[in-house]
């Protein structure tokens, strides 16, 4: 019997404390299958026999729960878990699964190019098969790094603000300035995912440099952990106004009080899947991965950001022309410096 949406949800959100339990110790549980060499409809075949696939993913919740009531319409043998996280915790949680050789999740979607980078010529991913990654309109040249990580999407980032408290709007970095916003402007550390850093360089380069983020700071910004519990600040009117927010479409159809743009300098950050090689459903993963790059997935989960396939209605950008991370500052000992530094300004 198909799970009513409040079914998922309960079951999502519970899902998110799977990774407090991994990271203090508990590893995965359950049967392991193993990947199946033949045709595809060989390995959709397997897929059904698993009946189950984890997915772990910084993507947005509501385009996680769209992701998920697609997927199970197209495949309502295959029961789909989402866990939500930032890229520290999920690739720590990865990381771990890979060691111990028990692994939970079955396919990861990420922004930490750094880690992809070290990742290679691992085993933490397996090569992606499937033929939605053969349709000329993926553009597999450009969307596939080293036959594992697969271009699923992008995140475009910009202003918002809350439009009943703060009718005016935000156009540009510089209106986040106004002495009318003091303590009710929110940022997000770059502590839980070098994308953030991409970011933060993006808005030096282009409104102010670092002066800019000293004279941010003067206006006491809050502090979070991700851009989802910042939109959910902005939403409820915990805060005004945001300098890193995606354009919270869910939000605004729902009849939120918030407005977005991406300001005069547009900036997005690429998101990347992998199929995971401690995988407990490897041939379930295959088929989520296959599935997210078609246009049924990308339907779900584009609308608002960067898609990898033309002509899906709401996406924002082509994820495949979103410029890749200025790894001078997200990685090595150029994040730490930046890291150091913001901490400098903003604590």
């Amino acid at each position: 019997m198909r799970k009513s949406r409040r079914a998922r949800a309960a079951r999502t959100t519970a899902a998110l404390g799977i990774i407090a339990l991994a990271l203090a110790g508990c590893g995965g549980t359950g049967q392991v299958s193993r990947p199946v060499a033949g045709t595809w409809d060989d390995i959709v075949a397997a897929a059904n026999t698993e009946g189950a696939v984890t997915i772990y993913s910084t993507q947005a919740q509501p385009a996680l729960a769209a992701l998920e009531a697609a997927f199970e319409t197209a495949y309502p043998r295959i029961d789909l878990t989402v866990v939500r996280g930032v890229d520290a915790d999920l690739l720590s949680r990865i990381d771990a699964e890979s060691r111990t050789g028990k692994g939970s999740g079955d396919i990861a979607v990420i922004t930490d190019v750094s880690w992809m980078q070290k990742a290679e010529g691992t085993d933490l991913a397996v090569d992606v098969a499937g033929p939605a990654f053969d349709e000329p309109e993926y553009r597999r040249a450009d969307s596939i790094a080293g036959g594992k990580f697969f271009l699923e999407g992008a995140v475009i980032l910009g202003f918002g603000w809350n439009t009943a408290t703060y009718p005016r709007g935000i156009r540009t970095a510089q209106d986040l300035l106004d002495p009318a916003l003091k303590g009710k402007v929110g940022i997000v550390t770059p502590a839980t995912s070098p994308t953030y850093i991409d970011y933060y360089d993006h808005i030096e380069k282009n409104y102010g440099g670092r002066d800019f983020l000293r004279r941010l700071a003067q206006n006491s910004p809050r502090v979070y952990p991700s851009t989802q519990p910042l939109g959910q600040a902005l939403a409820s009117g915990e805060i005004v106004a945001a300098l890193m927010c995606n354009p919270m479409l869910p939000e605004r159809a729902a009849g939120a009080p918030v407005g977005w743009t991406e300001g005069p300098h547009v900036w997005g950050a690429r998101w990347y899947g992998l199929a995971l090689g401690s995988a407990p459903h490897p041939n379930a993963a295959q088929v989520l991965a296959d599935f997210m790059v078609s246009r049924p997935g990308q339907q779900a989960t584009a609308p608002g950001y960067g898609s990898t396939l033309p002509g899906i209605d709401g996406a924002l950008a082509v994820a495949q022309d979103v410029p890749e991370q200025n790894l001078e500052v997200t990685i090595g000992a150029g994040a730490e410096r930046y890291r150091n530094d913001w901490e400098g300004i903003f604590r």
